[in-house]
């Protein structure tokens, strides 16, 4: 019996020395790394996910966010004109050389702080929505601390060194998974060459990837003095999306050779299944005292699951209707659910909701099916 436990232990030490010496094989020269799948949160794979560590223009994703949940909110619009202060104007390194007094879209704006990493364009934007940069960061700390981010510090808009602003690989994967829900901003990240002010000022993708890697999708990278090269990189293929985080890389070479390596390791050992799709059909359930005797119902939410290709697993799914509903019923309530369950246990609930509205029978029409169960009988 002892020796069976002493085998044990040793097989979960040699598995745990194994993993740690490939997290270092996989992304060497950096000082922090993450694999995360998109549509389930789930982590692949990481080394030394939560150090504190400056992320330059990578920061950017969150001033992209900002920018992208009020524009889908409505707050916002992709044609609205953004004047350019003199403060905007004062910002030096990657910028879309802005002139004071200058009027640009906010989609150009978006362009210029998408593909060129414009840092005067995050400040102008920040202006815009905030009134001032400060109040912008104010945004966006509150923001990362809504999303989890416990590992970071925001102190301006786009990710210049300065002095007590940092946050950790883990963080970049979280507020990179939370932006591209926004798929609009694909149409941005995804640039590789375009220009603005009328074909007069080029535009170049610091993101090789998007040209050399296939399904490369975004997202930003990011380099200073004391942050190194970093990146978040993002992908698709097959249905899969994958978020590779790479922070304080070496040189420009192995950020880019890092992420692709994560991804390559992310898109060969796993897939995921969908199981259920937001507004899928469920059934249609009968209604009482309703103008109408059935509606139907749809899913509320979409379910998918990673598994890895070399174990793949068995998902069952049981659907559960009520029996009937009680006019009035309004588009959304909840008539019943879906049970997905694995090796017995279940893994996930899914709400099943009216798929429309049904009003409550009037006086008149449930005296009229009185009187025709009366004569017709």
């Amino acid at each position: 019996m002892k020796k069976a436990i002493l085998i044990l232990v040793f097989t979960v030490i040699m598995s745990t020395i194994t993993q740690a010496s490939y997290a270092e094989e996989l992304t060497p020269n950096v000082k922090s790394s993450i694999l995360m799948e998109a549509s389930t949160g789930e982590v692949l794979y990481e080394n030394n996910p939560d150090e504190h560590l400056p992320i330059a223009s990578v920061t950017k994703i969150m001033t992209m966010l900002l920018i992208m949940e009020r524009i889908d909110s409505g707050a916002l619009k992709f044609d609205d004109m953004v004047t350019v202060s003199e403060n905007a104007n004062s910002y030096g390194g990657s910028t879309m050389f802005l002139e004071t007094g200058e009027q640009l879209s906010v989609h150009d704006m978006m362009k210029g702080i998408a593909v060129a990493s414009a840092n005067d364009g995050c400040v102008a934007m920040a202006e815009h929505i905030a009134g001032s940069e400060a109040g912008f960061v104010e945004l966006m700390n509150k923001r990362a601390a809504e999303l989890g981010m416990n590992n970071t510090v925001f102190l301006n808009t786009n990710g210049l060194d300065a002095d007590g602003q940092y946050s950790s690989a883990r963080d970049v994967a979280i507020m990179s998974r939370e932006l591209i829900k926004h798929e609009k901003v694909f149409e941005y990240t995804k640039i590789w060459t375009d220009s603005l002010r009328d074909g007069k000022f080029a535009l170049a993708n610091t993101n090789k990837l998007i040209r050399f890697y296939n399904g490369a999708t975004g997202l930003k990278t990011g380099s200073t003095s004391k942050a190194g090269c970093c990146l978040s990189a993002t992908a698709e293929r097959d249905g899969m999306g994958l978020i590779a985080v790479v922070l304080g890389a070496a040189d420009t070479k192995t950020r880019f050779s890092s992420a692709s390596a994560l991804l390559n390791y992310g898109f060969s050992g796993y897939t995921v299944k969908k199981q259920i799709e937001k507004g899928e059909p469920t059934g249609v359930i009968n209604v009482s005292k309703g103008i109408q005797k059935e509606i139907k119902t749809v899913a509320n939410s979409d379910y998918s699951v990673l598994m890895s290709r070399a174990q793949p697993i068995e998902i069952e799914k049981s659907v559960k209707l009520e029996d009937f509903v009680i006019a009035p019923v309004k588009k959304g309530d909840k008539v019943g659910e879906i049970n997905f369950t694995q090796d017995g246990k279940i893994t996930q609930t899914v709400d099943i909701v009216a798929d429309e509205d049904v009003e409550k029978k009037g006086f008149c029409l449930v005296l009229m099916d009185v009187l025709y169960e009366f004569i017709c009988g």
